[in-house]
């Protein structure tokens, strides 16, 4: 499927897009190349929440990125994982960024690990698309 950006967002609120300058900041903060797909969604919105078919999705801005990782302790407890959003409850969103390219990964907030996360998407597009293809949970 190749649902157009337009569609997957439709519900969901979409702020004003980053600058290429703080992606590059974030890129170099966190040691993490942003894939493509999610830079071209952070420079039109970013950031923003909402559904997304019957799934919540919040997506950080991109200054907020490199903080709540640090936050999380990602690199502690999920080392090689990037997260960059939330289900708006117990759970995050993550690039697994020892994977090429980076594959989404669904990780839980409390007892996080590696282990426990959950491959949901082959990229950040593609989780929107199974975000409209999916009722139920994602992995």
């Amino acid at each position: 499927m190749s649902t157009p950006l337009e569609n997957c967002l439709a519900d969901f609120s979409v702020q004003s897009g980053a600058a290429e300058h703080l992606l590059q900041v974030v890129e170099k903060d966190s040691g993490v190349l942003l894939p493509n797909d999610y830079r071209s969604f952070l420079m039109r919105s970013n950031g923003g929440e909402g559904f997304v078919g019957k799934h919540y999705l919040i997506l950080w801005k991109a200054e907020e990125l490199c903080q709540f990782n640090h936050d999380y302790q990602v690199n502690e407890y999920a080392p090689g994982f990037f997260m960059f959003g939330s289900t708006g409850g117990g759970d995050g969103f993550a690039f697994d960024t020892r994977s090429t390219p980076y594959r989404v990964m669904q990780v839980p907030f409390i007892g996080m690990s590696v282990d426990d996360a959950f491959f949901v998407a082959e990229s950040f597009t593609r989780l929107l698309e199974r975000m409209i293809e999916v009722n139920g949970p994602l992995f």
